[in-house]
């Protein structure tokens, strides 16, 4: 790749467009002071990406524009346009001309276009850096920075030195990687810092979610158990259904039969009661006593009833019931109340005041868990369960008075029978048969009753069933239903001991009371809630995850550009250091000139340092750093330290250094303005004769006043400014440049 011409238009005193063209190894650049020639090499840094004014001596961007003359109007932007032939591929670019071009426009703003594409100058600078091409350094040397390299310090030689080798590409990936290192560990404490912030709020919902999963469990563990508890129910129930049924018939048979007999014999003795008054009294006791049986089988079976209800009713008291909520109105009131006594006690030092404060405090807490001890549902179930022994204490008192004046007339009826049997008339015969059919009628609805009171019992049981089926439908779902499938032997049912199946029914009123702690719902906006945290928190993770590898990515890339910045610039001075000793020679006629890697200290760290190392944060070590130190040895001087030579002794010492690390890794092209300025007519000669030896290798372009150095040239420019101020080219054959040469 070589520099094919550069295009200047509106750029400091080029205010009209100029091109210069470059196809000749060694091109020079002519006129006198105050032409303008040097805004050349300045028009190459500023398209190249230079961003300090000062290195192109103007304070703002506006001042490199024309700023207009009386005879030329001032321009609104300055363009500088460069053109490489970029056959070889030296830039990564698949052309085989490259275009740069930089624009900078009155109201400060810069464009930058390659090819026509407008690009960054991030863009701009990789691209160049990759090719050892930057805005400034090595390869373009102004008039006055010649002495630079001598005047800097250790640490900037050394950059210097690096830009020569072409390790500037290096230590911008190195420093882009810093960089991004920076970045990188930024984002993984932001990305910690997000965990931390949910950490709290997917805790409480684990719990939540884990109270879920704990009432899902038991919704499973009562169907499991409502199923064997309800088909054994079934079972049991469809049994004693029958087994009454069964047992009901024959003595309604034979009741029925026996009514019939009663009728007749009934009938005959109020025949012969009109002829005795025995007679009478007989049906009259017996009519009585029948009444005083039928209420008395009335209230049996009420009290049956209210003592399945009161059975019921108390095992709903006795199962735990969570307490009653407090509303947050009042416990910001009760806050307030105490925050008022603390006070009170804080400001005291009286013994009677803290113990009245303190006792205020208690009085006022027991009455606030008094008040929300319990909740209003269980308090009206245990005045419901009160109501219900009072109504049955009132029953047993008028069932025991049934059953007093029953068994009086029971009494009667007997004595009047046994009156009647000794009776040894065939007129007694009927009242006989009364007394007959009465007591079987009497064993017979005793059975009846017991039949009656356990139908009473399959009632409640019935209605209790059908309670724990719905309920259990509400608490765990419609598969409840499935009982039905539920494979038992009936006659494990029927001969196991009733108070088995009363234990399965409080297990799983234990299992229900638990689940209703717990509350409705499925929870799925919990579990939808829970699960998007939970996404959340594991893509955090796993971007920690990423980040980390990508720091650890940059950490070993940083290290293996470190490695190589210290191999090659190393090899690199030793290459310098052959090439400085053969151009000082040339110049100074002998001598020693040397390259030396040495290391300076830098300020002590303090624990107050932002990058610092643990270790020396906590020791206070000194660190140090590598610098390049210059030594020389002048021929028949005893002169070792730059600080000892002459203007014109560190101008040559300069250009040989200068020379040499353009030898070791030649840059595309070299400019040098002026740089021979100092030079004597015997120096100069050597100086030409450096020139064309760099030239082999390396595209010159030379801004001189030097007869010598413009004899080596193959084209010549030549820059005026008349009376307008704008700069203008003239061109001038080779075969004219030697003429005026000499």
């Amino acid at each position: 790749m070589y520099l094919k011409g550069i295009e200047l238009a509106g750029f400091k005193s080029f205010a009209k467009k100029s091109e210069l063209e470059f196809g000749a190894p060694i091109s020079s650049i002519v006129g006198p002071n105050g032409s303008g020639k040097s805004n050349v090499a300045e028009a190459f840094r500023f398209v190249l990406g230079e961003q300090s004014m000062k290195s192109m001596r103007t304070k703002r961007g506006e001042d490199l524009i024309w700023g207009g003359s009386q005879a030329v109007p001032r321009s609104n932007r300055a363009s500088v346009k460069v053109t490489f032939d970029n056959s070889k591929r030296l830039l990564d670019l698949d052309f085989d001309e490259v275009e740069f071009e930089r624009i900078v426009h009155r109201d400060g703003i810069n464009e930058y276009k390659l090819n026509g594409s407008s690009v960054r100058l991030k863009d701009v600078i990789e691209l160049l850096a990759g090719a050892n091409i930057g805005s400034t350094g090595h390869h373009i040397i102004s008039q006055g920075e010649a002495d630079r390299i001598l005047n800097a310090n250790l640490r900037e030689r050394r950059e210097m030195i690096e830009d020569a080798l072409g390790l500037k590409i290096f230590q911008y990936k190195k420093n882009e990687s810093e960089r991004k290192l920076e970045r990188t560990a930024e984002n993984i404490q932001q990305v910690h810092s997000l965990r931390r912030e949910i950490a709290p709020h997917l805790k409480y919902l684990k719990k939540q979610v884990d109270r879920l999963e704990k009432s899902r469990q038991m919704r499973v563990e009562l169907k499991e158990r409502l199923h064997e508890y309800l088909k054994r129910e079934e079972v049991y129930l469809s049994y004693k259904e029958e087994d009454i049924s069964s047992r009901k018939e024959t003595p309604n048979t034979k009741l029925k039969k026996l009514d019939e007999e009663l009728s007749k014999a009934r009938e005959t003795l109020e025949r012969a009661s009109k002829e005795d008054v025995r007679g009478q009294e007989v049906l009259n006791i017996e009519s009585e006593l029948s009444n005083a049986r039928k209420k008395r089988d009335e209230l049996t079976r009420e009290v049956g009833r209210l003592e399945g209800q009161i059975a019921f009713a108390e095992r709903h008291v006795s199962a735990p019931v969570s307490s009653g909520s407090i509303p947050v109105s009042e416990l910001a009131v009760l806050k307030e109340n105490f925050e008022k006594s603390l006070s009170e006690v804080s400001d005291s030092e009286d013994v009677s005041t803290v113990r009245r404060v303190l006792t205020s405090v208690q009085k006022t807490l027991g009455t606030l868990i008094e008040k929300y001890s319990e909740s209003k549902e269980e308090a009206g179930d245990k005045e419901e369960l009160v109501s219900l022994k009072e109504k049955k204490v009132a029953l047993d008192r008028e069932l025991s008075a049934v059953e007093v004046k029953a068994e009086e007339l029971n009494e009667s009826y007997k004595k009047l029978q046994v009156d009647i049997e000794e009776s040894k008339d065939e007129e007694r015969g009927a009242e006989r048969e009364v007394f007959r059919i009465t007591a079987l009628k009497r064993e017979l609805e005793s059975e009846l009753r017991d039949i009656s009171r356990d139908e009473e019992m399959l009632t409640r049981a019935s209605a209790e069933f059908k309670q724990n089926l719905a309920e259990g439908i509400v608490l765990a779902g419609r598969a409840v239903l499935e009982y039905e499938n539920f494979d038992i032997e009936p006659s494990t049912v029927i001969d196991e001991a009733r108070d088995k199946q009363e234990d399965r029914r409080r297990t799983i009123e234990k299992i229900k009371i638990r689940l209703e702690e717990f509350g409705a719902g499925s929870g799925e906006d919990l579990m939808k809630e829970y699960k998007e945290v939970i996404e959340r928190d594991e893509f955090l993770t796993r971007e920690i995850d990423d980040l980390e590898k990508s720091a650890e990515t940059l950490k070993e890339l940083i290290h293996d550009l470190e490695d190589r910045l210290s191999s090659q610039f190393k090899e690199g001075i030793e290459k310098i250091n052959s090439e400085f000793q053969h151009f000082f020679e040339i110049l100074f006629g002998g001598g020693t000139a040397v390259l030396t890697v040495v290391k300076q200290q830098k300020r002590k760290k303090k624990d107050t340092d932002i990058e610092m190392s643990d270790e020396a944060g906590e020791l206070g070590e000194e660190d140090s750093e590598e610098g390049i130190d210059i030594s020389v040895n002048l021929p028949r001087k005893k002169i070792k330290s730059l600080e000892m030579l002459s203007g014109g002794e560190r101008a040559l010492t300069s250009i040989s250094l200068l020379f040499a690390m353009s030898q070791v890794n030649p840059p595309p092209f070299l400019i040098l303005d002026e740089t021979d300025a100092a030079l004597d007519e015997a120096n100069s000669r050597k100086y030409s004769e450096m020139i064309k030896e760099l030239s082999t290798k390396t595209q010159l372009i030379l801004i001189t006043h030097n007869r010598e150095t413009m004899s080596s040239a193959g084209i010549l420019y030549g820059v005026t400014m008349g009376a307008d101020g704008v700069s203008k080219l003239l061109s001038v054959k080779f075969e004219e440049a030697v003429k005026v040469a000499k």
